[in-house]
């Protein structure tokens, strides 16, 4: 026999709305986390128990309670709430909405909160939209979005509204949010007498990764998976949790700022010649689904930006883990990415070539296309041979050890030494090479 739930959560005509929509707060006291805006004398407490509320954009990870603060928003100031999403509407649809709220406003005095999820998927004009009507204050705007607004917002609508930041929920958050859906007769799952056992609720925890609406969902599934013991009580086993959600959803976004973060975190893990970090960030971008080839890509681009010559060999692993991830592909060719990993985090680090050529672009910047001295010109022609081009060069195979005085730079910056090779790896090498040649070329000039 399957647990069911309270015949007054059930309806003849219409379906049981989902436990976490069912659980949803409606007021300070039930809601979980972000103490740094709910807290006594914070911003947002300040701002709701007052009642005067201004245009925000709550920015935040799925499941942090985005949504669920808008409409409590609307309950303590007595507003209109109407919820828009960014992916089913566009301007047409503004326009009907803002209509609708400022015939409120005028007939029976009642503002009207427009809560816009996913306020990033909205283009520049359909942003543009809103100004108006947010400067008149015939709405009061509430954008939610995953996204860092300073990318995904036009700054027209950032300096009308005030950014605040929503943070994942804690363990121990989640851990109270369930306890409070288990515990609740009416709008939880009290009457069924569930209960988790400890490994069960510290999975769940580790499951949500601070998502809320996935905590809640995965017990109602555990739930909806677990027969009655004998005594009537729904006792949820971990191995039934695990079964629910099958495996862990890594909250990732391969075209937002988590995208940017996990590799920004992968590169500097291998700058810092730390393995383990390295393994670390390179299995979470994996496990979340992001296209192994992209990783390999940077890794080859590391090889030559933070190696460099140090250890020309980085650059032939980075380039043979591409290559062997491309023939393989998942699972099998993963290792490969693990292998080039691991080689780039423990070899020895140079920025000399990075640090060379932007020194480099920087004086072209600066002095233009300067013109080729006329001893290295090419000069395939009699009329160019006349005019001078190839006089003079010398052929440095026709000198002792290949070592030739002559400058290969224009005259404007003659002398210039770009590449300033390290003491680490096989720049060393380099070094000792390239002081021991100006050496024996200084001398010859005497």
């Amino acid at each position: 026999m399957t647990p069911e739930l309270s015949k007054s959560h059930q309806s003849k005509d219409l379906p049981l709305p989902p436990l976490a929509e069912r659980m949803r707060p409606r007021n300070l006291e039930e809601f979980m986390g972000q103490e740094h805006l709910l807290g006594p004398g914070k911003f947002l407490r300040r701002m709701l128990e007052s009642g005067k509320i201004f245009p925000l954009i709550f920015w935040g990870p799925p499941g942090s309670g985005k949504t669920t603060l808008a409409r409590m928003m609307a309950s303590y100031t007595k507003a209109h709430f109407i919820q828009f999403s960014a992916v089913l509407s566009g301007v047409k649809e503004i326009r009907e909405v803002v209509k609708e709220a400022e015939g409120r406003l005028k007939e029976k005095g009642q503002k009207t909160i427009l809560f816009v999820d996913e306020i990033h998927r909205f283009n520049k004009a359909q942003q543009d939209a809103f100004l108006p009507h947010v400067e008149k204050g015939n709405i009061i705007l509430i954008g939610a979005t995953t996204e860092n607004p300073s990318f995904e917002v036009i700054a027209p609508l950032l300096s009308r509204t005030k950014v605040l930041v929503l943070k994942s929920l804690t363990g121990s958050d989640l851990e109270r949010i369930t306890q409070r859906a288990l515990q609740d007769p009416e709008r939880g799952l009290g009457k069924i007498r569930a209960r988790l056992v400890p490994e069960a609720l510290e999975l769940i925890k580790i499951l949500a990764d601070g998502d809320a609406r996935i905590a809640l969902n995965t017990l109602e599934q555990a739930v909806s998976l677990t027969q009655l013991d004998t005594e009537g009580t729904c006792l949820i086993s971990r191995a039934t949790v695990e079964e629910a959600l099958q495996k862990k959803t890594l909250r990732y976004d391969k075209d937002g700022e988590e995208h940017y973060n996990l590799i920004s975190a992968l590169h500097k893990s291998l700058r810092g010649s730390d393995p383990d970090g390295a393994l670390y960030w390179l299995a979470r971008m994996i496990e979340a689904g992001e296209d192994p080839l992209y990783i390999a890509r940077r890794m080859v681009r590391f090889a030559s930006e933070d190696v460099g010559l140090a250890d020309p060999q980085a650059l032939l692993q980075a380039l043979a883990a591409k290559e062997t991830y491309h023939f393989l592909g998942s699972p099998e060719g993963e290792l490969a990415l693990v292998q080039a990993a691991i080689y780039l985090a423990t070899t020895p680090k140079s920025n000399a070539l990075y640090q060379a050529y932007g020194v480099i672009k920087k004086a072209i910047e600066q002095t233009g296309a300067l013109p080729v001295p006329l001893h290295l010109r090419n000069a395939p022609t009699a009329l160019m041979k006349g005019l001078g081009y190839g006089r003079g060069y010398r052929y440095a195979h026709d000198y002792p050890e290949a070592l030739v005085i002559q400058e290969n730079l224009p005259e404007e910056i003659k002398g210039r030494k770009f590449y300033h090779p390290t003491e680490r790896g096989y720049e060393k090498t380099i070094k000792t090479r390239l002081e021991y040649w100006r050496k024996r070329l200084n001398l010859e000039k005497t």
